[in-house]
């Protein structure tokens, strides 16, 4: 790893980062096999345009050649621009056996297998073949595309035209992934009524099972030697062995994670537990809808279903305001939570009771009264469990957490810690994991991560960004803002931003680290652009799809683009489009986080310290994702405006810089605008 020396020029309030060049892997058996194919004489230069070797990306590509051929497991952080896709491909393409790759998006689970693998697997005449397998509400589903088109029970014009949109992409597609289908926004709501879920999908007991979408890409995906997946559906299959990936791991040599950084918090979330009124809801129409369409004399279905409903709206009215977050020991025992808890229970069996008697007179009743047994069942089992916790009062395991949204509650068991868990998926055969990303370590510590994933005595490299950073952009800390937890903070950023906005002629990210922050910076843009004279088209969050919104970014050169988390990773805008990325403070996860809280109750349990073992790590992380939106090419040049006070003034603060790409430091506003003026030149 990289050693990296840090001082601060207190003279020119600048910082100065050196670097070492890193250790390398030792020799293995493919190495001359692959500096052959990674020079620029080799298969990949003459069938790449522009393209160039480079250091890093060859001994990456070394390192795991070696974890494939030891079946062993390899950490390989790469900063951008190393070209860590390619550097994982070619052994694996070669050398891997039966190889699963998982994305941290369908994004880039679509561009690895309609673009990197074809160019790769053409240059290196590699005879494998490719699959691609999504979770299965990303694929048509007959059976309820018929039911849709026969009941018409659509809300709106828009999914009229959808759905004869759909019906025609029906008579064409191969794959029945509506990725093909361009015309249909990936959000609107008709795909829910056209798609199966795990409760709505009959299995082997469809009409349609021959010609289903889901079960014909899952048959590709058994016979193929490289399956493309991502990371939501290779954990939704360890926990619910749905998805098709429990069938393909036995029989996998090579596991390869890309942005493997999302690995923790993907995991948690489907190695922990979540049920929802809303589901209940659903069901409840479902009941009711199949009750009178198969059962008419079976039963009153609306006095069935109407107590259901009632006990789940109710649950949700325990509650006397939205979008809180509370531990199951932070719920008062005098709330009304705990009581209308269990009168919804009562109403869950009591309908169940009537299905068990009507469940015979159709397959849809019966589909119902499965899913009424699952719900009621997971229902018992979080009461159950929130009894025993209280009892055991912080020894516990996992977390159990009551989330309350405008219309809904949902019902959460969180694991501490998915170290065991996922180091008990990982026994068994013997196989490589490579875990690839560009912010993997904190500062080249990389025990944050492995620590969470249960890697702790893994061989972990870094590999540095080929990028000339200091040359390539500056890191601006503006000085004079207020602590970060002020009232007027918001304000006082976007005060200071506007100058560097100017300076930069638009072209600017801003990217905060709330939502609520997001809608008081786009006012008061809207309003300062108007009174300025400043004609950059502005683009914010939730105005339109994240695609739609980049789109027109890099479409108009000159706009600034406001967005929360999902703008601060896994985008990539290349030139003078993105010339400033301004970040409003350091990302630390909210204190009042039930999960994060009792992580932290249980670190400081084992006497270590919560903030610099997780919250500080986690941030920095973040951090580092953010930040990696402005350099992405060797041409790109920029500035980062990192505007938290704290990175200066908390003893923390060195850390969290000595983490950044090594640009050149200031806190003078007349650096950076004398930056966008020789850019300008």
């Amino acid at each position: 790893m990289p050693a990296r020396q840090a001082a601060y020029n207190k003279n020119h309030q600048s910082f100065i980062l050196t670097e070492q060049i890193p250790v390398l892997p030792p020799s293995g058996e493919h190495d001359s096999e692959i500096e052959a194919l990674f020079d620029a004489g080799g298969p990949l230069g003459q069938a790449i345009g522009g393209y160039r070797p480079r250091a890093a990306q060859t001994n990456m590509a070394k390192a795991i050649g070696q974890a494939i051929s030891g079946q062993t497991s390899l950490i390989a952080e790469a900063g951008t621009g190393t070209g860590k896709t390619y550097a994982y491909l070619v052994p694996a393409l070669l050398w891997g056996g039966k190889v699963i790759i998982s994305t941290g998006t369908k994004n880039l689970q679509d561009q690895i297998f309609l673009r990197d693998i074809p160019t790769v697997r053409k240059a290196l005449k590699a005879p494998v073949s490719v699959a691609l397998l999504k979770g299965r509400s990303n694929y048509v589903c007959h059976f309820h595309l018929e039911r849709t088109l026969q009941n018409g029970r659509l809300t709106s014009k828009d999914d009229v035209g959808y759905l004869r949109e759909i019906s025609r992409f029906m008579k064409t597609t191969a794959t029945g992934d509506k990725a093909e289908l361009t015309k249909v926004p990936e959000t609107a709501l008709i795909w829910n009524l056209v798609t199966s879920t795990r409760d709505t999908c009959f299995g082997a007991e469809c009409q349609y099972y021959q010609d289903c979408f889901v079960m014909k890409a899952r048959k590709e995906a058994q016979q193929a030697d490289v399956v493309v997946v991502n990371h939501h559906l290779f954990f939704a299959d360890v926990a619910l062995k749905d998805t098709g990936v429990a069938e393909l791991l036995p029989s996998a040599n090579t596991v390869i994670f890309d942005e493997a950084h999302q690995l923790p918090d993907t995991a948690t979330l489907f190695f922990g537990e979540t049920m929802s009124t809303s589901q209940i809801i659903e069901l409840c129409r479902d009941v009711l809808a199949e009750g009178l369409s198969h059962a008419r004399d079976g039963a009153d279905w609306a006095k069935v279903v109407s107590p259901v409903e009632k006990a789940a709206r109710d649950l949700r009215l325990t509650f006397s305001q939205d979008s809180i977050r509370l531990a199951v020991n932070q719920i008062a025992e005098s709330s009304t939570f705990f009581p209308a808890l269990q009168t919804l229970e009562k109403a869950m069996d009591s309908m169940q009771l009537v299905l068990d008697k009507q469940a015979e007179r159709a397959e849809t009743i019966e589909q119902c009264r499965v899913r009424t047994i699952e719900l009621s069942g997971q229902l018992a089992a979080w009461t159950a469990a929130s009894k025993l916790g209280a009892a055991k009062d912080g020894e516990e395991d996992q977390v159990l957490w009551v989330e309350a949204f405008s219309a809904s509650v949902q019902l959460h068991r969180t694991p501490l810690s998915i170290a065991p868990i996922f180091s008990k998926q990982r026994e068994g055969s013997s196989r490589a994991w490579i875990f690839t990303s560009a912010t993997l370590a904190v500062k080249n510590d990389f025990t944050h991560y492995t620590s969470q994933m249960g890697l702790a005595d893994e061989i972990a490299y870094t590999w540095p960004s080929p990028f000339d950073y200091e040359k390539q952009g500056l890191l601006y800390v503006p000085t004079g803002l207020p602590q970060p937890n002020s009232f007027e903070y918001t304000d006082a950023v976007i005060d200071a931003a506007l100058p560097a906005i100017e300076a930069s002629g638009g072209r600017a990210f801003f990217l905060c680290t709330t939502l609520r922050a997001v809608n008081r910076a786009a006012e008061r843009f809207r309003d300062e652009f108007a009174k300025r004279g400043l004609n950059y088209p502005l683009m914010v969050q939730g105005e339109a799809g994240r695609t739609e919104l980049l789109d027109r970014f890099r479409a108009a050169g000159n706009a600034v683009l406001i967005g929360s988390q999902s703008f601060w990773e896994g985008v990539d805008v290349r030139g003078e489009a993105l010339s400033l990325v301004i970040i409003d403070k350091l990302p630390f996860a909210p204190p009042d986080d039930p999960v994060l809280a009792a992580r932290i109750g249980a670190l400081e349990r084992r006497g270590l310290n919560g903030f610099m073992h997780h919250q500080l790590p986690e941030a920095v992380i973040n951090l580092k994702q953010g930040a990696g939106r402005l350099i992405r090419d060797e041409n790109d040049r920029g500035v980062l405006m990192l505007c938290d006070p704290r990175v200066i003034s908390k003893p923390y603060g060195k850390r969290i810089w000595q983490s950044l790409p090594p640009f050149k430091r200031t806190r003078e506003l007349a650096e950076v605008q004398a930056f966008f003026a020789d850019l300008k030149k």
